[in-house]
């Protein structure tokens, strides 16, 4: 019975409950042990008991049982050899409901006794603070009856308490005696027992099995320190006291805390320490050690505002309050002193306490921003002060970007800090638009006028005002950014003023034609002007205008070049116009679509048609000198299309649908293309036909822009699916730019991911036949077969993305290729980027995508590869399989194979073998990411440490690894080894890698170069 084992104490628990043995048996029978002179012995027997009362559902026990079970306890902590399984046992017993208020006075009492915390272990220690807590939930009045000795007993056993298990519950324990219980007079001794612990300077231990943390201290402590005003005249001396010596990380501490209790220990306290506290903050705000001190100090300066004039009422609410007195006035008169020399160090400390006043209380705030902005304006218009003007902006910047702060965090009803704003707002107005006029003080200016927006101060008239003077700025060529924040702000509250002013500005400064080739100076300044109109035209009314505007430019260069007249010399900067154009507009949509602007879904019908109709016309006409025939303008407005498509309702997805499949299957572009240049009737527009010319074939990019974005709901208007996919990849087959490749590739696997089900032909004759005849086949060149790789591998990752069940199908045909040696690297390669993210094929474009897809490939896939990568003898299949491990951790996240490091490790050196620049390239990124894992990744580094460096080091080297990037990488990390690898491993190898890294400081790019003198400083401070 008393072997202590798990199993008999249940045993004897399940015995009680079906009524077969009564607990107080349990005592009688345990008596030679419970009496026994035999330290061991007993000791054993009070332990079992305990744990049979532990195990002992508390709402069983009867009053009879606890009665018993108390006395027996209560007994057992006069002895030395019990007192710890006689504590466990009351920390049980105190939980059930029989335990009265008169056992919890009588434990009480006998802890008080007999209890001595200084010689107990911190697991017995733990069961009396336990015991204490749990009484004091149950029998609070009981004990608030007890009176001073319950107080004195509990001080005794507090003090000098030092493990974090303990204070915890010490620390709650506390909070209530000092909330709910009249102290009689100790409450010094309870600031005693408390602040003794202040600040906490605890530190976890690593792998903390109890994960109490520094901060939960901190909290619990702060729970205490606050819990009762009368610590207030005790604590703001000890608080100070920490300021002047302690720690930066003490005195945030302090601060915080401070801030913390000063609402508890109330005005009066507060204002008779408020210059001693002033004074200790003053120090840390115009003296800071560190910004994150600084920080601190002044929400500790907030806190104090807020206690002494936290009750203040100014009834009028208008104007400069004259009540104010005491600290916050006198703090502002000083700060006001410093500001008259705003140019000095002093002057932005002295600011940030003025802004930091602004968030504390209506009365201090009013008069603060009353009294500032009064002095500031002054001192601006101040002749003898004209070279101080750039201070004294960026000084009133400050202020009103505090009082923006403060709207932010203030509700409407308190929002009370225009008042003193709006009286100011005529000279503040007059002062930022003189400041804009300058230079050097011009960028204050536009962050101070862009507050005054946002904080409602201007009328519709003065913003007009404030546009007219930014508009001057825009065509100044200064501050774009800041200036275009300002229109910007304005725009979202009234856009008719930069409708009415600016647009017409910055579209009168576009050319209807493209500057020429020398013309450099122009190019930059339609660049700034086109960035400028999508930041600024977002709003609906003037997207709107852009839309007319940039379409009408598009056709107006369009109509000039379907003839070239400059040759080709000139058509670069016509192409590099119009895209520059069609990017303006996709970076604009790219807002509003991720805005969820509603108004995106009517440009299907406004902007669409006059995109499809510039290229179809152009394709038509055959205008091959035209901008419309270049590869990046037309992939640019592929952007456009799928950025509106993928906004539209299934029903208008499927009406566009409709109209496009229309023209591209039909020749009827009627309803797909309008615009300013007409459609001829011939040549009909064919792009799939074998004698289409390479312009119509190349908008079929155009065709997949708008289908990838179509929800799987919306049907594809053809009459076999099937067919129309396998048109597509003979189509593909016959293409001759990567444009029209892409462009098939797209069309199929968005189909094949979104309509699995409807294409089961497809994927049928895919395996049966167009796998055997035009990938398998050896007799097919091998770029022929490469090319007809791609598409599979497109058409297997729609499948894997929503885990379809033939993708198996797929995955094992690339595996057999492996063995071929003109295309396994092309297959291994395909394999390891079939997991890789992939924006086309992502739920934006209406995609399934089934979640951990790829990390269930990767666990799948990988065990598969490193058997066929680890065998005896080289082969194809081996160097496939290190090529597809490669790609394969290029495309997943460090998380997912860091587990696998171990296995992978051999095959990854092996791979920085291999003549592929590529394969390089993602072995040490690879490598690169376990540097930043734990200790546990970074040994498997260190196992290889040898090898690593001296292949790593080929890499490093011209006459070994041509491509430059490679280089740069191997560098890179070769310089990172010391910062995580012990320096007992790599010691042997410092002398060959600064010496071969000597040799790289010559290499002929300068990244190289770089990196190697990075590298090489590295491993030269490299000691033990």
């Amino acid at each position: 019975m008393v072997s202590e084992k798990d199993q008999e104490v249940e045993e004897v628990v399940s015995g009680i409950s079906n009524g077969q043995i009564a607990l107080l048996d349990i005592v009688k029978a345990l008596g030679e042990y419970l009496t026994s002179e035999e330290d061991s012995l007993r000791t054993k027997g009070v332990n079992f008991l305990s744990s049979v009362v532990g195990t002992y559902p508390p709402d069983k026990l009867n009053r009879q049982a606890v009665r018993v079970l108390v006395a027996f306890y209560r007994s057992k902590l006069e002895d030395t050899e019990t007192i710890t399984p006689a504590l466990k046992g009351l920390s049980f017993l105190v939980k059930s409901p029989a335990c009265n208020s008169t056992d919890a006075l009588d434990i009480l009492s006998s802890i008080f006794a007999h209890v001595k915390m200084n010689v107990l272990v911190q697991s017995t220690r733990f069961f009396v603070f336990s015991v204490v807590d749990t009484l004091l939930a149950n029998h609070r009045d009981a004990l608030k009856d007890m009176g001073k000795p319950f107080f004195s007993g509990y001080i005794g056993l507090a003090e000098g308490e030092k493990d974090p298990r303990n204070l915890l519950i010490a620390f709650t324990i506390a909070r209530v005696l000092l909330t709910e219980f009249d102290l009689h007079g100790q409450e010094e001794d309870f600031f005693n027992i408390t602040f003794c612990y202040f600040p906490i300077t605890f530190r976890p231990p690593p792998n903390d099995p109890y994960s109490i943390s520094t901060d939960d201290l901190r909290r619990a402590l702060r729970g205490c320190l606050s819990a009762t005003r009368t610590f207030g005249p005790l604590g703001i001396p000890l608080f100070l006291e920490k300021l002047t010596a302690g720690s930066p990380t003490t005195k945030r501490d302090t601060m915080q805390t401070m801030s913390y209790c000063l609402p508890s220990y109330g005005a009066d306290v507060a204002r008779s320490w408020a210059l001693k506290m002033w004074s200790s903050l003053k120090l840390e705000i115009f003296q800071p050690t560190d910004p994150l001190t600084e920080k601190e100090a002044l929400e500790a300066l907030q806190a104090v505002i807020r206690v002494i004039y936290g009750n203040d009422v100014d009834g009028d609410g208008e104007g400069e309050s004259e009540s104010i007195q005491g600290l916050a006035k006198q703090i502002c008169e000083e700060c006001l002193r410093i500001l008259r020399e705003p140019e000095k160090s002093q002057a932005k400390p002295a600011i940030k306490v003025i802004c930091s006043f602004i968030v504390t209380t209506p009365t201090v705030s009013r008069y603060t921003v009353s009294r500032t902005l009064t002095h500031l304006v002054n001192l601006f218009n101040n002749p003898d002060e004209r070279s101080n003007r750039p201070a004294v902006t960026a000084l009133l910047s400050d202020v009103l970007a505090a009082a923006q702060d403060s709207k932010k965090t203030a509700s409407a009803s308190n929002f009370e800090i225009n008042t003193p704003l709006m009286s100011s707002k005529d000279g503040l107005l007059a002062v930022l638009s003189v400041a804009l006029k300058t230079p050097a003080s011009c960028r204050p200016a536009l962050c101070g006028l862009k507050n005054m927006v946002l904080l409602d101060l201007l009328t519709d008239e003065e913003l007009g005002f404030v546009v007219l003077n930014a508009n001057d700025l825009l065509q100044s060529d200064s501050n774009d950014d800041d200036t275009l924040d300002l229109l910007s702000t304005i725009s979202a509250i009234a856009s008719h003023h930069v409708k009415e002013q600016t647009l017409p500005l910055l579209f009168s400064s576009l050319p209807d034609q493209a500057p020429p080739r020398a013309a450099n100076a122009e190019r930059v300044k339609n660049w700034r002007t086109l960035s400028a109109l999508t930041k600024l035209c977002s709003q609906q009314e003037l997207f709107e205008i852009l839309v007319i505007r940039l379409s009408t430019k598009l056709d107006l260069i369009c109509t000039s070049q379907v003839t070239p007249k400059e040759g080709d010399a000139d058509q670069e900067t016509v192409t590099a116009y119009a895209h520059s154009i069609l990017t303006a507009i996709v970076n604009t949509l790219t807002v509003k679509v991720n805005g969820q602007h509603a108004d995106v879904a009517k440009y299907v019908d406004r902007l669409l048609p006059r995109i499809y109709n510039l290229f179809v016309y152009a394709a038509l006409v055959n205008a091959e000198t035209s901008f419309m025939s270049d590869p990046r303008v037309i992939r640019v407005a592929a952007r456009v299309i799928s950025l509106i498509v993928e906004t539209l309702t299934p029903q208008r997805q499927e009406r566009f649908a409709s109209a496009v499949f229309s023209a591209y299957l039909t020749g009827d572009v009627k309803a797909v293309a309008e615009g300013h240049q007409p459609i001829p009737a011939v040549p009909k527009f064919e792009p799939f036909s074998p004698e289409a010319n390479e312009l119509q074939r190349n908008t079929v990019f155009l065709l997949s822009a708008g289908i990838t974005p179509l929800r799987k709901e919306v049907p594809i208007p053809v009459p076999d699916l099937s067919a129309f996919l396998d048109k597509l990849i003979a189509w593909n087959i016959s293409s001759s730019t990567l444009l029209q490749k892409e462009a098939a590739w797209h069309i199929v696997s968005s189909i094949v991911n979104k309509r699995s089900e409807d294409v089961s032909p497809f994927l049928d004759s895919q395996l049966n036949q167009h796998w055997s005849v035009a990938i398998e086949n050896r007799e097919i060149p091998s770029d022929l077969r490469r090319h007809t790789l791609i598409s599979w591998t497109w058409i297997s990752k729609a499948l894997l993305i929503r885990n379809h069940p033939r993708v198996d199908n797929f995955i094992d045909c690339l595996f057999s290729l492996f063995v071929d040696e003109a295309i396994n690297w092309d297959a291994g390669r395909a394999i390891g980027e079939l997991c890789g993210g992939d924006q086309l094929l992502s739920k934006r474009n209406h995609c399934v995508v089934r979640i951990l897809y790829a990390q269930k490939f990767f666990v799948r896939i990988l065990p598969r590869l490193i058997e066929s990568a680890k065998a005896s003898e080289a082969s194809p299949s081996q160097v496939a399989s290190l090529v597809a491990i490669t790609y394969l951790l290029k495309s997943v996240p460090k998380e997912v194979y860091i587990g696998e490091l171990s296995s992978l490790m051999p095959l990854l050196i092996r791979c920085l073998d291999l003549p592929d620049p590529d394969v390089r390239s993602n072995v040490i990124n690879c490598l690169d990411a376990v540097l930043e894992g734990t200790s546990k990744d970074v040994e498997a580094v260190s196992e290889y440490a040898s090898t690593i460096v001296s292949t790593v080091l080929k890499n490093c080297m011209r006459d070994q690894m041509p491509d430059f990037k490679v280089r740069v990488a191997a560098l890179r990390y070769l310089g990172r080894l010391p910062e995580v690898v012990r320096y007992d491993i790599l010691h042997p190898y410092k002398p060959t890698v600064l010496k071969e890294l000597a040799k790289v400081l010559d290499d002929p790019k300068r990244s190289v170069r770089k990196e190697a003198v990075d590298a090489r400083t590295s491993w030269f401070k490299y000691n033990g």
